[in-house]
C-alpha cells in the first residue's frame, strides 16, 4: 500500500493558530506547522549556566593570581628588616613556603619547596618561632629552618664569637649560678666524654670542646644540667656542619677539627659581611699553603695570641713564643679559639679566589669597619700611610 504524503500548511503565524487548531481537535490540528510551537523555557537553566559560568571565571582569576604570586622571584622585606615567623607543629615545606611570602622573607613558595626538596632538608625543618632577616638567601632560610628556632623567650643566648670561658659565664648568669661557669667548664674541658655520641669530635683527643658549643639562643629547663647544656650545643654544631660542603678544606688537607679552628679565626678576624669573611678565608688559605714568602707558612693572626694571653697583644706578646703564637709557629693553633658563626664556617668553606697575602682593617670616621687586601708587604704597608 503506497504511503500517503501528509500535506502540511505552513501559517504565517503558526503559532497563535497551531494552538487554537490543537484546541479544536486533532484533525485540524494535521494542517498546520507545529515546529514553531515549543514551550515555554525556564530561566533557571539560564541562572544556573550564568553562575556556574562566573565560579569559573573567578577560579581562573584566582589561581592566575596564585601562580603570579608563586613565580615572584624576590622577597619583598627589605635589606636589614627582620620579621618573626611561627612555624607551626606539623607543617610541611609548602606550609611554610607560603608563611615566609607572605612574610616577604622568601619570593616564591614553590621555590623554597623546591630548594629544601634540592637540599633534602624536608623532614628536618622544626616548629618555632624564627626572625628572619631581609637580604637572607634561600639557602640561608632553609638552613635556619633545619638548624631550629632562633627565638627562645627568656632563653640562653650565645653569640657568635664566644670562647668557653665566656660560655661559661653566661650560662652561670641564666641560671642564677645553679650551673656554676667552672662546673661547666669542667665539663666541657674533655671532648671525649662525648665523642661516643658526636662522631666530630673523634680527632678531638681529650682537648677540651672550644669551639663546639656552637652560637645560638637555647632554652634552659628548669632541671637543666650542665651535660644537658652541652648536649644541646653539640646537637646543633652537628646540624649546622651537615649543611656544609666539607670538599675545599679537604682538598687543601685540612680535617674537620682543623676546619673549625680555621673558622674560628675567620670569626675574629673579620666582619658579618660574607664577602669580607670570604676574602680573610682566602688569605689565611694562602698563608697556610705558601712555604716561602712573603709568611712562611705563619698565619700571622693577632687573634689566637689574643686567645692566649686574654688581651688585646703588645708587640712584645705578639714577640713571646706561645702553642697559639701564629707568628711563632707555623700552621694553625692547638685549638679552636672561639666557636664560629655559619657564616665563617661557610666561608673557610668556600673561600674567596684571591692572591692576597694581607690585610688591614680600620673604622672609618662613621665607625664603619674598613677592610683593606693587599697581595704584598710593600702594598700593605701602604695601606698605613
Amino acid at each position: 500500500m503506497p504511503l500517503r504524503k501528509r500535506q502540511i500548511t505552513y501559517s504565517q503565524r503558526p503559532n497563535h493558530a497551531a494552538r487554537s487548531a490543537h484546541a479544536r481537535g486533532d484533525k485540524m490540528f494535521r494542517t498546520y506547522d507545529t515546529s514553531y510551537i515549543r514551550p515555554k523555557r525556564s530561566k533557571v537553566p539560564a541562572v544556573i549556566a550564568l553562575v556556574v559560568a562566573l565560579v569559573v571565571i573567578a577560579v581562573a582569576i584566582f589561581g592566575i593570581v596564585t601562580a603570579l604570586r608563586g613565580c615572584s622571584s624576590e622577597p619583598t622585606l627589605a635589606e636589614g628588616q627582620t620579621v618573626l615567623v611561627q612555624v607551626a607543629e606539623g607543617s610541611g615545606a609548602s606550609a611554610i613556603g607560603e608563611q615566609l611570602q607572605e612574610a616577604g622573607v622568601v619570593g616564591s613558595t614553590q621555590g623554597f619547596v623546591d630548594r629544601v626538596g634540592e637540599m633534602n632538608a624536608a623532614s628536618q625543618l622544626k616548629p618555632g618561632t624564627y626572625e628572619f632577616t631581609g637580604g637572607m638567601s634561600l639557602d640561608e632560610v632553609v638552613n635556619l629552618l633545619v638548624a631550629g628556632p632562633n627565638v627562645v623567650p627568656d632563653g640562653l643566648t650565645i653569640p657568635e664569637g664566644y670562647t668557653l670561658a665566656q660560655i661559661a659565664s653566661a650560662v652561670e648568669q641564666k641560671t642564677e649560678g645553679r650551673i656554676s661557669a667552672a662546673d661547666f667548664s669542667a665539663a666541657a674541658s674533655d671532648a671525649s666524654v662525648y665523642a661516643g655520641d658526636y662522631d666530630f669530635l673523634s680527632e678531638v683527643g681529650t682537648a677540651s670542646l672550644e669551639g663546639f658549643l656552637f652560637p645560638k639562643t637555647y632554652e634552659v629547663a628548669d632541671d637543666a644540667t650542665a651535660d644537658s647544656l652541652i648536649r644541646q650545643m653539640l646537637d646543633q654544631y652537628k646540624a649546622e656542619i651537615s649543611t656544609l660542603d666539607l670538599s675545599y678544606p679537604q682538598s687543601e688537607g685540612l680535617s674537620g677539627y682543623d676546619m673549625l679552628k680555621l673558622a674560628s679565626i675567620v670569626e675574629k678576624e673579620s666582619s658579618a659581611d660574607a664577602g669580607i669573611r670570604a676574602q680573610v678565608a682566602s688569605v689565611f688559605y694562602n698563608r697556610l699553603a705558601t712555604d716561602g714568602e712573603p709568611t712562611y707558612g705563619m698565619l700571622q693572626s693577632d687573634a689566637t695570641t689574643a686567645y692566649e694571653v686574654g688581651h688585646n697583644p703588645t708587640a712584645e706578646d705578639v714577640a713571646t713564643d706561645g702553642p697559639y703564637n701564629t707568628y711563632t709557629n707555623t700552621g694553625l693553633p692547638p685549638t679552636p679559639i672561639c666557636s664560629p658563626s655559619i657564616g665563617s664556617l661557610q666561608a673557610v668553606c668556600s673561600p674567596a679566589e684571591t692572591n692576597y697575602f694581607f690585610f688591614y682593617f680600620t673604622p672609618d670616621d662613621s665607625g664603619q669597619m674598613q677592610y683593606y687586601f693587599t697581595e704584598t708587604y710593600e702594598e700593605h704597608m701602604q695601606t698605613f700611610s
